[in-house]
């Protein structure tokens, strides 16, 4: 049973996985209905205020569901929100038996969907492949829990830590593989977020560019700019894309060049300044949290990538390796931090490595210990 029970837990992570990056502020959530060991029914949330998985698995299955097994990413919803109760319509369709992967985080409402299903006589078992699907979920866990965002910091690197060939000049040090990879990834992400500097340096457009694919989507773009020093006529702000770009500046930045940006197509938000008299970060990812932004792919300069570090901010560090050595004229990866501030001991949980063509990709999860929100 258990090993049936994962290998249709394992179809209904596929189905979650075609969610990724279109559900904010919701989970990804897949569903599979099993008939005498037939899949009989799949689905999906496509996004937030339409029909969640099970309703689409039930859909799918017609009057095949009735007796069988809803496997599902994430305990069923006992409660109203922008869609009826799930529970209501496992109960109309016949079902016999539901297998979660794993409970809603939310603490008021965690396990009393499960716990209404066993009630109204239907078989019920938890915690399939239960790691494996939080993974799926890091962004709705800390965001249901905290109202922030999962916080991914990412690069591109020479092997002796380098993000640039020099200071002040910006070119890709990555292959095509990892190109790849990196827009794979903006096209599941809430929101990338930069700098100011690296705004300038680049002239990025910050959209999500995959070949031969027609389901993709631009993150909400977010600029660190404390002064304003973003051109009105910036790349980002000529573009044909349909998602908008933040300007996050301090309480005293001119107004008239807000007013520039604003007409651009830019929004720009006014957020207080940290001891340092830089940008509260904190602020930042409050205010996106606060706006149903549940994952922020932080992209750098060394700067930012500093602060969101050394502020222990980051969830997850996902570092691409090109195959070569730079030098003392390249940009490090971080600047603005000191070593002394957190302990010299492995910081990666659940760390993993594979190859991208030429680069190699290092990605894990930071531990506790490095992050002040959990």
């Amino acid at each position: 049973m258990e090993n049936q029970d994962s290998r249709y837990m394992h179809l209904a992570l596929l189905e979650a996985e075609k969610g990724l990056g279109r559900t904010s502020p919701n989970p990804s959530v897949g569903a599979v209905i099993v008939q005498q060991g037939e899949v009989v029914g799949r689905g999906y949330h496509q996004k937030a205020g339409s029909p969640h998985a099970e309703i689409h698995a039930i859909a799918d299955a017609g009057q095949r569901a009735r007796g069988g097994v809803l496997y599902v990413t994430l305990e069923p919803c006992r409660h109203r929100g922008r869609t009826p109760p799930c529970t209501e319509a496992i109960l109309a369709s016949g079902l016999a038996t539901v297998v979660i992967g794993m409970e809603d985080p939310n603490p008021r409402v965690r396990g009393g969907g499960a716990k209404f299903l066993h009630q109204q006589g239907i078989e019920v078992r938890s915690g399939v492949l239960e790691e494996q699907c939080r993974a799926l979920n890091h962004p709705f866990i800390k965001h249901s829990g905290t109202g922030l965002p999962w916080i991914v910091m990412k690069a591109g690197l020479s092997l002796d830590g380098r993000i640039t060939r020099r200071r002040g000049q910006g070119e890709p040090l990555t292959g095509p593989q990892a190109k790849e990879y990196v827009h794979r990834l903006r096209n599941q992400t809430d929101a990338i977020l930069i700098g100011v500097d690296t705004a300038l340096i680049d002239d990025p457009s910050l959209t999500t560019r995959l070949i031969g694919s027609v389901d993709t989507r631009d993150p909400l773009r977010v600029i660190l700019d404390g002064s304003l020093r973003l051109p009105p006529n910036a790349h980002m702000l000529r573009q044909d894309s349909a998602a908008q770009t933040w300007v996050f500046c301090s309480e005293t930045a001119c107004r008239e060049k807000e007013a520039q940006l604003n007409d651009s197509g830019a929004r720009v938000v006014r957020i207080p300044v940290d001891m340092t008299q830089r940008l509260d970060l904190m602020a930042v990812f409050r205010f996106l949290g606060e706006n149903d932004c549940t994952s922020v792919l932080v992209e750098g300069g060394a700067r930012v990538h500093g602060a969101v570090w050394g502020q222990g901010l980051v969830d997850e560090l996902l570092l691409l390796y090109a195959p070569f050595i730079i030098g003392d004229l390249g940009t490090p990866l971080v600047e603005g931090f000191h070593l002394e501030r957190r302990p010299a001991t492995t910081i990666f949980s659940h760390p993993t490595v594979q190859t991208l063509g030429d680069d190699i990709l290092v990605r894990g999860l930071i531990r506790p210990e490095f992050r002040i929100v959990c």
